[in-house]
């Protein structure tokens, strides 16, 4: 039977293609159907990776290095006021819109149209990112001219994220929703980018065409055929007959090794995937003892970790915020405060803190493989140094019930947020703490409620976080959210572990357009310069 579907699926593939002409990639994603192609509700990796094709945001994320500085998109430059309260943004002229019912031709991008979305963007009911835009206002003052009223200043690294080629950012057409309605745009999305959207069949593929009239020049392709394929095998016998070009394959070292034996193939690893840290409860015993919170991380390879998980899929990460992000730190930043492994002194550390022969504890954790691999290893590398840990494996939906409630004196987090901000905000500010915040969130550790080093006073980062948040100088910025960063590891409220890559596999004939480095659309990024050769 598994070898009927195979021959079913590659079949069907090769049908299409024949029946196809032109220049089509063709990408094959481990999903079973797309959710929604708006781009204000996208989320899966499925679903952004097709609307990153359609749409534009005001500005964007340099094409495969989401770590450079912000290009103009469909503004062609932009100011702030000397108050910081007004951003202005100038569009670009002779921007069109792709073709919809009732507009064979499409029509111009105006400020009508920015408005338009971005009140859409900032709306809860239409939008799964409306808090980016809480207490913004947003006017045309010209055709081709929007400005963005802000309350209080945002600094540069927090405002234009919220404007770019990503989540809230993409620009919609005013028209095509008051001709398609939300419901039906969320099939038949129009925007401004290199492809445009042709058709759909369910539980199968979308078909986008190139965009003859992109702003940056018609793009290289004649389209991109985006497949749903969640049976691995499937996507492996697909690139291996040449019936898609690439596959979405899964984080995993065997995996990477495999496909790289195979003739014709090319795996790429690229980043940001999720970060994986592990969260040290301060408030139960006997990790309210800062000694024995640096026993534990004196106890833990993060070379073993990494070899344990992959070395392809799992690259380094000693800093609370990943060092691709503006306020991150690298390993070699850090020095002692990566708390190289030394279980020696891990040993006579938890004998100073009252437990010679170690201790033991229960963790829950998700029968998911990202999850319970890592942690297993984790659970291997304490009990060189006496700790027990004894875990309870449970679905990954009740394992984040359960963290939530503060269950765990030490949670394994793997996640990825877009800025330094949202990172210590979520993780480390006292509001955060899981339970008793006053905007109870992720806050693990319980930084910013509780008495970290012993000295009889609360500890926290709070003053830090906020004050990088209105920060206008980018490098006082940055050093404020640096100190909060070594402060966390001071007071070892985390362990930084790995940053987990994303896998996909390609035909040799693909070529990019550009060097892949990291890409925040989960997928490495289709655009008018990439091309099929030979």
């Amino acid at each position: 039977m598994k070898r009927f579907l195979l021959i079913f699926v590659v079949f069907g593939l090769l049908a299409f293609g024949a029946l196809s002409e032109g220049k089509f990639l063709r990408i094959a994603f481990d999903a079973a159907d797309l959710k929604t192609l708006d781009p204000h509700l996208a989320a899966a990796t499925m679903d952004r990776a097709v609307v990153d094709m359609i749409f534009n945001g005001l500005v964007r994320y340099k094409p495969g290095d989401i770590s450079a500085p912000f290009e103009p998109d469909l503004a062609a430059c932009w100011e702030v006021s000397a108050d910081g309260l007004t951003w202005t943004f100038h569009l670009r002229t002779g921007v069109y819109f792709h073709p919809f019912p009732g507009y064979p031709d499409g029509y111009e991008l105006t400020a009508e149209d920015v408005v338009y979305s971005l009140q859409k963007a900032a709306d809860p009911g239409r939008s799964a990112y409306a808090g980016e835009y809480a207490g913004m206002t947003f006017v045309a003052v010209g055709k081709y001219t929007v400005q963005v009223k802000l309350q209080k200043p945002l600094p540069p690294s927090l405002f234009l994220p919220k404007f770019a080629d990503y989540a809230g950012g993409f620009i919609v057409s005013k028209k095509a929703l008051e001709v398609l309605g939300d419901e039906g745009f969320r099939t038949h999305p129009v925007g401004t980018g290199p492809f445009m959207f042709k058709e759909y069949s369910p539980l199968e593929k979308v078909v986008l065409v190139a965009n003859p009239k992109y702003f940056r020049g018609s793009p290289k392709l004649d389209g991109v055929i985006v497949y749903y394929m969640p049976n691995l095998a499937a996507r492996e016998a697909a690139l291996e007959t040449g019936s898609v070009d690439i596959i979405e394959g899964p984080p995993e070292q065997p995996w990477v090794e495999k496909m790289r034996k195979k003739p014709g193939v090319i795996v790429d690893t690229f980043g940001p995937g999720e970060c994986a840290v592990l969260h040290l409860n301060m408030s139960k015993p006997p990790f309210n003892d800062i000694r024995v919170r640096k026993a534990v991380a004196y106890a833990l390879d993060r070379d073993e970790l990494r070899l344990t998980v992959g070395l392809d899929i799992a690259a380094p990460l000693c800093s609370p915020v990943p060092p691709l992000l503006p306020g991150g730190l690298t390993c070699e930043e850090l020095g002692k405060l990566r708390y190289d492994v030394d279980r020696e002194k891990a040993l006579e550390l938890l004998a100073e803190a009252g437990y010679p022969n170690g201790f033991s504890i229960e963790v829950v954790i998700s029968e998911r493989a990202e999850y319970l691999i890592p942690m297993q290893n984790i659970q291997a590398q304490l009990a060189e140094v006496g700790i027990d840990v004894k875990l309870k494996v449970v679905d990954h939906s009740s394992m984040h019930t359960l963290i939530r409630q503060d269950v765990n004196p030490i949670v394994l987090y793997v996640a990825w947020r877009p800025n330094a901000d949202v990172f210590l905000t979520r993780f480390y500010h006292s509001d955060s703490i899981v339970v008793t915040g006053k905007k109870p969130d992720t806050n693990f550790s319980h930084l910013g409620g509780v008495d970290a080093d012993g000295d009889g006073k609360i500890d926290s980062i709070d003053d830090l976080i906020e004050a990088a948040r209105v920060e206008l100088d980018p490098e006082k910025q940055i050093s404020l959210w640096k100190e909060a960063c070594r402060r966390i590891l001071e007071l070892v409220a985390a362990y930084p572990l790995y940053i987990k890559q994303f896998v996909y596999a390609r035909s040799p004939k693909v070529d990019y357009g550009y060097e892949l480095k990291s890409s925040l659309a989960l997928y490495p990024p289709i655009n008018e310069l990439t091309d099929i050769k030979g």
